[in-house]
């Protein structure tokens, strides 16, 4: 595996390119670098626990509006996230925000609430069930026209799940729909269902996905489980890493 070298910034790109890994004339773009070793997702609507989660080891905290919150919790949880923005002290971590897909009207307000009143300390919208790269450039427009209007220092980044088999067929013109995507997120659960498959809990495997070992005489052949999620995994690394993106398990 070669190994990159970090370079100054006024070395032509022949000598980037020849130093660098040795793949392609292209060179491809990294997005912001962030630590990202461990993430911690918090609920909207609990206004207690968001402060111990900036105490947390954690690199990242998402602070998620979606899945966890309840339909008639939406506008609490939204005004608990931007109270927690502009006074809980995060430190150094990443702070994230999982915002209600596009297939919510809760979307919009989300994007333009915590834009105009949530200050600077949002790093990254975290979009779930982006399908393709249509989704992407319909959540950069309503970002950027915000950020725009509030005259927004810092560029929010993307952080863009792949939950369902449309995004997984359209892993590749999503990763590349924007300048703003930094990580390609695998959502296992909603993914599983998407497919259809047959599964005990999130993430897990199926007792009855594996290989069978060839026949050898009258011995009984050993019965190896399969990863089915390893398919789904890989196709978003590649994805991310060719469009210079973190890929991250969800």
């Amino acid at each position: 595996t070669p190994r990159a070298r970090l370079l100054p910034l006024e070395v032509p790109t022949q000598v980037c390119r020849a130093v660098g890994a040795r793949t392609s004339f292209t060179v491809v773009e990294e997005a912001t670098p962030r630590l990202n070793r461990c993430e911690l997702y918090v609920p909207g609507t609990q206004e207690k626990i968001i402060p111990k989660a900036a105490k947390s080891k954690a690199d990242v905290v998402v602070m998620d509006l979606e899945d966890s919150v309840a339909s008639t919790q939406k506008e609490t949880a939204r005004k608990n996230v931007i109270k927690a923005l502009k006074e809980v002290d995060f430190g150094s971590k990443t702070v994230a925000v999982r915002i209600n897909g596009l297939y919510s009207h809760h979307m919009y307000r989300d994007v333009v609430d915590i834009i105009e009143q949530g200050g600077e300390r949002c790093d990254v919208f975290i979009i779930p069930m982006v399908g393709n790269a249509k989704d992407v450039y319909m959540a950069d427009a309503l970002t950027s026209q915000v950020e725009s209007f509030v005259g927004r220092k810092k560029r929010l980044g993307f952080g863009l799940i792949i939950e369902a088999t449309m995004g997984m067929m359209n892993v590749d013109e999503i990763a590349a729909a924007s300048k703003r995507n930094e990580s390609l997120h695998f959502g296992v659960a909603d993914y599983a269902a998407s497919t259809k498959s047959r599964t005990t809990n999130i993430g897990g495997p199926n007792p009855n996905y594996g290989v069978l070992t060839d026949k050898v005489g009258d011995e009984p052949r050993d019965f190896f489980w399969g990863d089915p999620w390893h398919y789904a995994m890989s196709r978003i690394v590649v994805a991310a890493r060719a469009n210079g993106l973190r890929p991250i398990d969800g």
